[in-house]
C-alpha cells in the first residue's frame, strides 16, 4: 500500500535525520544501534580503560608543568565528546606525552610559575589547537592517511609498540626513567640496571601481572585478564607486606566546570605556533592510528570526521579546564585487548573517573605502577606485526626497506618524527614509481590473443614498421622527457624502419601541460623523420586536457584510435602490409 503525503514527508525527513546523525554525530549513530551483548565486553574493557587513564593523565599534567586535577580533566571530558562526534568504535583519546612536552614549552614561560595562570593558558591552547584541527576535517585534510602504505604502517606501528614496551620496562623493574624517546629511555634503562636500581618485589608484581595477562589471552581469550591482573595487584599491594612497591596514591577530588579562558591578545598571539605545532602533531597521529585500528577492525571510518571529532575534542577540553588533547598509541591497544568492541568503553571509562573523583578518589591508592607499566607492555605486544614484515622481505624486498627505514625513524628520531618520515617516505615512493614508470614494446604471439611485453615474451613479433608502446603511470613534468628518450628509443631498436609509433596510453591517467608540450615536440621530431606518432584507448578525460591545450586537432584527430586492434588494422590497410595470418580482434593489453 503507498504512503500517503504527510507520512512520505515524514518518512523523508526520518531519512534526512539518519544520514545527518550517521555522518555528524557517528558515535550516537552507533549507541542507537547499540548490540546489548556487547556491553559486557565494554563496561569490563571501561574499567580497565579508567584504571589506566586516571593515573596516566595525571602523569602528563605533571609532565606538562600544570596542576594534576587538570589531567583528569583533561581524560574525562574527550572521551565523552569522541563517544558522540568520533567515527571510530575503539579509538582512546586523553593527554599524550608528545603533547604534554609541547603543551609544556609553550604554557611555562608564558605562566611566569602561576599554577593557575598555567591551566588557564593550556585551556586556551586547547581552544585554539581545537579549532584547527575542526577546519582542517572541514577541509578534508583527512586525506594524509591515504598517503601511508601498510608496509610503511607496520613500521611505523611496530616502532611505536618498541618504544613503548622500553618506556615501561623501568616501572616493571621498580625505578623510574627520564625521557621520551627509545635511545634516551635505553640509556636511562642501562644506568638503572647498572646501578642496581631494580626493586625484586615490583619486578615480581609486573611478571606475574604479564603472566596473567598473557596467560588469559592464550588459554581463555574472554576472559579479562587486564582487568584480573590489576585487581590481584591492588589486592597484593593492600593486604601483603610490599611497601617498597610504588603505588598510584590517592586521586585529586572535584568535576570540571565550564569556564571560558580569557586571556590577552598578547598571549593569544604568543600560543598560536604552540597551537599550531600541536593540532600538526595530533591531526598526524589521529589520522594513521584512526585508519590503523579500522582496518584492524574490518570498519571504515571517515578520517575528516576523526579530525572534526578530535577538534571538538579539544573544544571540550579547553572549556571544562583541560589541556589539550589527541589519541593514545598506548592506551587504545590497551582498551582493545580489554575487549573494547564500541565508543562505549570511552563512556563508561569517562564515567567512572568521575564517580572516583566525587566519591572514592583513594580507590586506586593502592594500584601498583609495576601493574600499569605490565598493562601497556601486553598491549603493545599485539600492535607487533612480525609475520607481516616477514612476509615483505620473502615477496617485496623495496617495501620491506620502506617499512624498516620507518621503523628505524619511530625508534631512534622519535614517533611524531617517525610519522612525517612514513608520509615522507610514501610520497617519495609514489614520485619514484611516477617518475620512472614501466614502459613496454608490444608484440603478437603465435597463438595467443591480445598484444604483450616482448621483453617478457622473446617470442612475440613486431608488425614490421609499426612500433606499439605502452606506457604505464601518468605524464607529467617530471617524467616527460624520459617518455620522449623511451619512444625514441623504441623507434630505433625496432627490427624494422619505423613508419608509425603508437602509443598504448590507457594506463595514462593524466597529461600535465609540460608533458603536453614535450609530445608536441616529439611529434615535430618524429614527423622530420617520416614517422606518425598516434595514440590507442586513451581516456576521455586526458583527451579532453589534450582538446584544451589545443594538441589534439596538432596531433591529428585520425590518429587517436579506440583500441590497439583499430590502430593496427588502420596501418595494415594503409601500407598494405603483408603480415598478419590470423584475425586481429580487439582485445586487453597483456
Amino acid at each position: 500500500m503507498s504512503l500517503n503525503a504527510p507520512e512520505t514527508v515524514a518518512t523523508l525527513i526520518r531519512s534526512v535525520r539518519t544520514v545527518n546523525v550517521r555522518r555528524w554525530l557517528p558515535g550516537v549513530a552507533v549507541l542507537r544501534r547499540y548490540d546489548r551483548h556487547l556491553l559486557t565486553r565494554d563496561l569490563a574493557a571501561g574499567v580497565v580503560l579508567a584504571a589506566l587513564m586516571a593515573p596516566v593523565g595525571i602523569g602528563y599534567a605533571e609532565a606538562a608543568g600544570l596542576p594534576l586535577i587538570c589531567g583528569l580533566y583533561a581524560t574525562i571530558v574527550p572521551m565523552v565528546a569522541y563517544a558522540l562526534l568520533g567515527p571510530s568504535r575503539i579509538l582512546v583519546l586523553g593527554p599524550d606525552s608528545a603533547l604534554a612536552a609541547l603543551v609544556g614549552a609553550t604554557v611555562i614561560p608564558l605562566a611566569a610559575g602561576d599554577a593557575g595562570r598555567a591551566a588557564l593558558l593550556a585551556a586556551l591552547l586547547a581552544l585554539m589547537s581545537g579549532v584547527l584541527c575542526v577546519l582542517a576535517g572541514i577541509a578534508r585534510f583527512g586525506f594524509i592517511t591515504d598517503l601511508l602504505s601498510k608496509p610503511i604502517r607496520y613500521g611505523y606501528m611496530n616502532g611505536i609498540a618498541l618504544t613503548l614496551m622500553l618506556g615501561q620496562l623501568p616501572k616493571i623493574l621498580g625505578f623510574s626513567v627520564k625521557g621520551d624517546s627509545f635511545l634516551s629511555l635505553a640509556a636511562g634503562l642501562t644506568r638503572g640496571v647498572r646501578d642496581r636500581m631494580v626493586n625484586p618485589t615490583a619486578c615480581l608484581v609486573g611478571l606475574a601481572c604479564l603472566g596473567i595477562m598473557f596467560g588469559a589471552k592464550r588459554w581463555s581469550p574472554r576472559f579479562p585478564g587486564v582487568l584480573a591482573a590489576l585487581i590481584a595487584a591492588t589486592l597484593a599491594v593492600t593486604l601483603l607486606p610490599l611497601a617498597q612497591v610504588a603505588v598510584v596514591g590517592a586521586l585529586p577530588q572535584g568535576l570540571p566546570a565550564f569556564r571560558i579562558p580569557v586571556s590577552s591578545p598578547a598571549e593569544w598571539i604568543s600560543l598560536c605556533a604552540g597551537a599550531l605545532a600541536i593540532a600538526l602533531v595530533s591531526i598526524a597521529e589521529m589520522s594513521v592510528l584512526s585508519r590503523i585500528y579500522a582496518l584492524r577492525g574490518g570498519y571504515y571510518v571517515d578520517d575528516n570526521q576523526e579530525l572534526v571529532a578530535l577538534g571538538f575534542a579539544n573544544l571540550a577540553c579547553g572549556l571544562f579546564q583541560g589541556f589539550p588533547v589527541s589519541c593514545s598509541a598506548s592506551r587504545t591497544p590497551v582498551a582493545e585487548s580489554a575487549g573494547a568492541r564500541t565508543q562505549m568503553t570511552g563512556v563508561v571509562g569517562a564515567l567512572l573517573i568521575a564517580l572516583l573523583l566525587l566519591f572514592t578518589p583513594g580507590l586506586m591508592r593502592q594500584l601498583p605502577t609495576a601493574a600499569l607499566g605490565a598493562v601497556v607492555i601486553f598491549a603493545c605486544s599485539s600492535m607487533v606485526e612480525v609475520s607481516a614484515v616477514r612476509r615483505l622481505y620473502g615477496v617485496r624486498r623495496g617495501e620491506f626497506y620502506l617499512s624498516l627505514v620507518c621503523f628505524l625513524g619511530v625508534v631512534f628520531l622519535g614517533v611524531i618524527q617517525g610519522i612525517f618520515i612514513a608520509v615522507g617516505m610514501a610520497l617519495l615512493a609514489f614520485i619514484w614509481r611516477a617518475w620512472r614508470p614501466y614502459c613496454a614494446v608490444l608484440g603478437r604471439i603465435d597463438g595467443m590473443k591480445g598484444y604483450h611485453d616482448i621483453t617478457r615474451h622473446p617470442e612475440a613479433r613486431q608488425i614490421p614498421g609499426l612500433v606499439l608502446f605502452r606506457w604505464d603511470a601518468p605524464l607529467f613534468f617530471a617524467n616527460a622527457e624520459i617518455f620522449r628518450e623511451q619512444a625514441l628509443r623504441a623507434v630505433s631498436c625496432a627490427p624494422t624502419p619505423t613508419r608509425w609509433i603508437v602509443v598504448a596510453a590507457e594506463p595514462v591517467t593524466d597529461i600535465d601541460i609540460t608533458a603536453a608540450d614535450v609530445l608536441a615536440e616529439l611529434d615535430d621530431e618524429l614527423e622530420r623523420s617520416g614517422i606518425e606518432l598516434c595514440f590507442a584507448q586513451m581516456k576521455g578525460p586526458v583527451k579532453d586536457h589534450l582538446k584544451r591545450y589545443g594538441l589534439f586537432t596538432q596531433l591529428g584527430t585520425k590518429n587517436f584510435f579506440p583500441t590497439i586492434g583499430q590502430a593496427v588494422d588502420r596501418y595494415v590497410d594503409t601500407f598494405h602490409v603483408d603480415w598478419i595470418d590470423w584475425e586481429d580482434v580487439d582485445l586487453p593489453v597483456a
